[in-house]
């Protein structure tokens, strides 16, 4: 699977900003230190942190990738990354609003509790890969119901590349924020599991009370997303 474009460490920014209301050290300027080591990558016995993009899957052998692959291609699905719903030129479109709107929070010196700043601002375009309508592809992501409790089964819900999204944290842009639909319902273990969704992708646009959705997946299939 691909990796979800560096504009995402941006969005963490953002991430402590709205949900601490306090102005984040990472947006200050820093003194020179040597570069800290990697954090690890995260095991199946963490639970994600708000802001944590899907994690890498668990690594396959040769053989297995080469057997799920076929069995993909056979049902004429494709796995795509995250990356591959942006148009050539966005991301660096969307790293210069996210740019801009940390300058605007961080120029009166924080963030006041309750202001316009403090809130779950939805950054970007609803620019998409016209290419991919249609297709029949596989994404993971974690998801974002809209109704959701100890029993609650959903047929309607929002695929995002990162945990905490629309609920904890800033949604990602719409094209970045993928409205899935299917029409038998499905039971979720909670939300910090991600999961990989299958069907038929569609460049539709989707408003929502919680975020803007540039695409559209008509759900055929999910499993538990292993890593």
């Amino acid at each position: 699977m691909k990796q979800i474009h560096p504009f995402l460490s941006a969005v963490s920014i953002l991430v402590l900003a709205a949900c601490t209301g306090e102005t984040s050290d990472a947006a200050q300027p820093q003194p020179e230190t040597p570069a800290a080591e990697e954090p690890a990558t995260q095991t199946k016995s963490e639970e994600p942190q708000v802001g944590d993009r899907v994690p890498e899957p668990e690594d396959n052998s040769i053989a297995q990738q080469a057997a799920r692959d076929e069995e993909l291609a056979a049902r004429g699905v494709t796995e795509i990354g995250w990356e591959e719903l942006m148009p050539e030129g966005e991301e660096e479109r969307i790293a210069e609003m996210y740019q801009a709107q940390m300058a605007r929070l961080y120029s009166g010196g924080g963030i006041a509790e309750g202001s316009a700043a403090d809130q779950a601002i939805q950054i970007g375009t609803f620019n998409v890969v016209e290419d991919m309508d249609g297709m029949k592809v596989r994404l993971p992501g974690y998801t974002v119901p809209f109704d959701y409790g100890s029993e609650a089964q959903i047929s309607e819900f929002l695929l995002v590349p990162y945990y905490g999204a629309c609920l904890h944290a800033p949604p990602p842009p719409p094209n970045q924020t993928v409205f899935v639909k299917t029409e038998d319902k499905i039971k979720l273990r909670d939300l910090s599991q991600a999961v990989w969704i299958e069907g038929t992708l569609r460049t539709a646009r989707q408003d929502t009370d919680l975020a803007d959705a540039a695409y559209t997946i008509e759900m055929t299939g999910w499993e538990i997303y292993e890593y």
